[in-house]
């Protein structure tokens, strides 16, 4: 019990909670005054921070599910700030009853709407392919996300296209983080710490993002040991790479490295593993590399340097062939100064991404985007909440080049500034009510554009296992896509910044700004039914007041090269979980609405998926849980297509009069149904199998061996419809494959 004094009601308890093997940052761990209502929990960094603490002797009580909970006893000055440093030791026996409450008290205090947190272990739960579990495959099960497919997929989140969800991996921009086929992401999950998903009604925190946000956290590499692993399939190889520079000292300071490197070779095993799909082979190949060194102080600030390289290929033979390469070094840091409540937090970076696709016309499709990021935060932790505010820099060059169908040529090559500021501000009323008001002020300089965007999210504690939420805010976007929301499968995904050129909305009036903008509503039911069994229900909205898109109907030079939508997009999410002992059980369902307006007609998006349904279901047993299966099932409603009513000889009269028309021989022109997407292609199912086996080497050595099956009844799922040769192309067949991987 605490001994209390009744002056320094400002004194700071502030520390870093340790993985005592590797000294890496336990995130997301307890920390509590034993025998108040005072605690707080580790950020990303491993740091935890209690505010308001009266002076007088306490005992600190850690918990954190997977290791032994410690106790450490303090003595508290008036007006001191603390520092703490709680090293944890990893434990087989996990304490149920102390970690199950202290999740439920994290959910007490955290709005948490629309937000879904994935650690390793919850990645390493889906059916690993070829032997590697990995992001892209999980973030397909989280409610609201729509996947378009095995080959060419991307992820729509709650109605909204990849162009509109902002993706970091460690504060840097990443402008694709998936690969061709769509089974692998170009994170690495051996080496992730987090991972946090907003699906909608994210802060003001997150700017120049319509829909949602994806960010990644990577570790910071083993503190005390040279350490590794490596691991063979028949779809990739992989290394990691890590160790200390400067061993974790007793103080906390260190220096630790880590490299990880991955490269697909599926376009050339494939034809020895699965020639049974095609003679060519799958035709896609990547190679991802990344790097990172940390430098930890004592106090808990630290500096890390980064940097990555990733790389994408596809060839179709005869048909079209397609690269993209992405590189990108930053730096991001933490101070924790002595003597200050305040933690200082940013990040700076440079990336450049280029992609071209050239198909069978051998005119090729180009774009690229580069530019720099500055980030600075500031967190203030005051009584009862915290106040976060920063600012954003960034400073982008967009290219593309472009021709139509008519073999008319877009071009735009620009350079743009992005200023904004933000300021966050929690507070936990009691035990019942936590509000979090935000506020973004963001300045588009190509425009130039200024949008202010309050957003607001909170939770209301029912009791202790029912909870209400709700969020709310207006966003805005600069960046659009070289896709429209009317392509079916188009692998070019490239990057531009919106026109400063007028445009007409779908009003037929001229546009009074060129910003696209969006308003997002959520409101939310979380239930603990009981220890081991948690619900979730999200109804959603959101609502797209102007949207950019290619004109895919220009037929003159002197048309538009852009046109205007908007959109709505609506459902509900369910999400139950059930995780007792060796048993994990996790079913989503999402029913969604959504709809686009181009000034002519309302249609549906080719990503418009009804009913889309995820069952995980993970067991493990055997001495050390050593033996693991894991199952998932995924069952979606039919995408919407636009009919076909005929064919027709494809001439384009470039030369005007001159053009000889009764000699040219034409392309075979399409003519589409005057209604967009109003066919549906067949219901989605497929289900994927690993079993896992363990086999503990030495101390810090360990094989893990992984059979896997992909669709494993070998459904017949389009892909999509060859219209002019009326043949059909499945997504992937029946795909077995065992993998090894030694870690060290």
């Amino acid at each position: 019990m605490a001994t209390l004094s009744s002056f320094g009601q400002n004194s700071v308890i502030r520390g870093l909670v340790f993985d005592k093997d590797d000294g890496e940052p336990v995130i997301y761990t307890n920390v509590i005054l034993r025998g108040t209502t005072m605690g707080s929990q580790s950020d990303e960094d491993g740091i935890f921070n209690i505010a308001n603490v009266p002076a007088g002797s306490y005992t600190i009580f850690c918990t954190q599910l997977g290791y032994d909970t410690v106790q450490i006893q303090v003595n508290i000055r008036p007006n001191e700030i603390s520092n703490q440093k709680i090293f944890l030791t990893r434990s087989a026996i996990e304490l149920e009853n102390i970690n199950i409450n202290a999740v439920r008290e994290e959910k007490k205090t955290e709005t948490a709407v629309s937000l879904t947190k994935i650690s390793t272990k919850d990645i390493e739960r889906i059916p690993s392919i070829g032997g590697e579990a990995d992001l892209a495959q999980y973030l397909q099960i989280l409610p609201g996300v729509i996947f378009t497919g095995d080959q060419g997929g991307e992820l729509y989140i709650r109605g909204g296209s990849p162009i509109q969800n902002k993706v970091l991996l460690d504060g840097m921009t990443i402008y694709n983080p998936f690969h061709s086929i769509g089974l692998f992401s170009v994170f690495e999950t051996d080496v992730i710490r987090s991972v946090n998903v907003y699906t909608g009604g994210f802060s003001a925190e997150f700017g120049d993002r319509l829909s949602a946000v994806l960010d990644v956290h990577t570790r910071d590499g083993n503190k005390k040991r040279f350490s590794g692993k490596v691991g063979v399939n028949p779809f990739l190889s992989k290394v990691i790479l890590e160790g200390p520079i400067k061993k974790l000292s007793d103080n906390g300071s260190s220096i630790s490295y880590m490299f990880t490197g991955k490269s697909s070779y599926l376009d050339k095993s494939s034809k020895l593993f699965y020639s049974y799909i095609d003679s060519g082979g799958l035709p896609y190949s990547f190679t991802d590399l990344y790097g990172k060194i940390s430098l930890n102080g004592a106090n808990g600030s630290k500096l890390s340097f980064f940097g990555f390289n990733y790389r994408d290929h596809v060839n179709y033979q005869f048909v079209s062939s397609f690269d993209w390469k992405s590189f990108g070094i930053g730096t991001n840091f933490v101070i924790v100064p002595s003597g200050s409540k305040v933690l200082i937090g940013g990040t700076i970076s440079f990336s450049d991404y280029n992609i071209m696709l050239r198909e069978a016309d051998a005119i090729p499709r180009t774009s690229g985007i580069n530019g720099f990021d500055l980030n600075i935060d500031f967190t203030y932790f005051v009584p009862h909440g915290e106040v976060k505010y920063g600012f954003d820099i960034g400073g982008f060059r967009t290219e593309l080049q472009f021709f139509n169908a008519l073999g008319l040529k877009i071009e735009q090559n620009n350079n743009t500034t992005e200023l904004s500021g933000f300021v966050v501000y929690k507070h936990i009323f009691s035990e019942r009510l936590v509000l979090e008001p935000s506020l973004r002020l963001q300045y588009y300089a190509s425009l130039p554009a200024f949008s202010p965007e309050p957003r607001i999210s909170l939770k209301y504690n029912l009791t202790d296992a029912l909870r209400i939420k709700a969020a709310a805010g207006i966003y805005s976007q600069n960046f659009i896509s070289t896709k429209s929301d009317q392509d079916v499968v188009n692998l070019f995904t490239g990057f531009l910044t919106a026109p400063d050129d007028q445009l007409i909305g779908v009003d037929g009036k001229s546009a009074t700004s060129n910003l696209q903008h969006a308003y997002q509503g959520v409101f939310g039911i979380e239930a603990d039914i009981s220890r081991v069994l948690e619900i979730t229900v999200e109804p959603y909205y959101k609502y797209f007041g102007q949207l950019i898109n290619i004109n895919r109907s220009k037929i003159f030079p002197e048309d538009p090269d852009f046109e205007i939508e908007t959109g709505a997009a609506y459902g509900i999410d369910f999400l139950a979980k059930y995780d007792f002992k060796n048993f994990y059980l996790w079913t989503a369902y999402s029913l969604g609405f959504v709809k686009r307006n181009n000034g002519e007609q309302i249609y549906p998006p080719h990503f418009d998926r009804r009913h889309n349904l995820n069952i995980v279901a993970a067991y493990s047993w055997g001495k050390d849980k050593s033996w693991e299966i894991d199952a998932r099932f995924n069952f979606g409603s039919g995408f919407p297509f636009t009919l076909t009513q005929g064919f027709y000889e494809q001439i384009n009269f470039l030369d005007g009069i001159n053009t000889s028309y009764t000699t040219q021989n034409g392309n075979l022109g399409i003519v589409y149904d005057d209604s967009l997407n109003t066919g549906r292609l067949p219901y989605y199912h497929r289900l994927d199998i690993a079993a896992k086996k363990k086999f503990q080497l030495s101390e810090n050595s360990e094989l893990e061996i992984t059979a896997s099956v992909i669709n494993v009844y070998d459904r017949k799922n389009i892909f999509y419809f060859d219209r002019i040769n009326y043949q059909r192309v499945n997504q992937l067949p029946i795909l077995p494959s065992i993998g090894v991987s030694l870690t060290f």
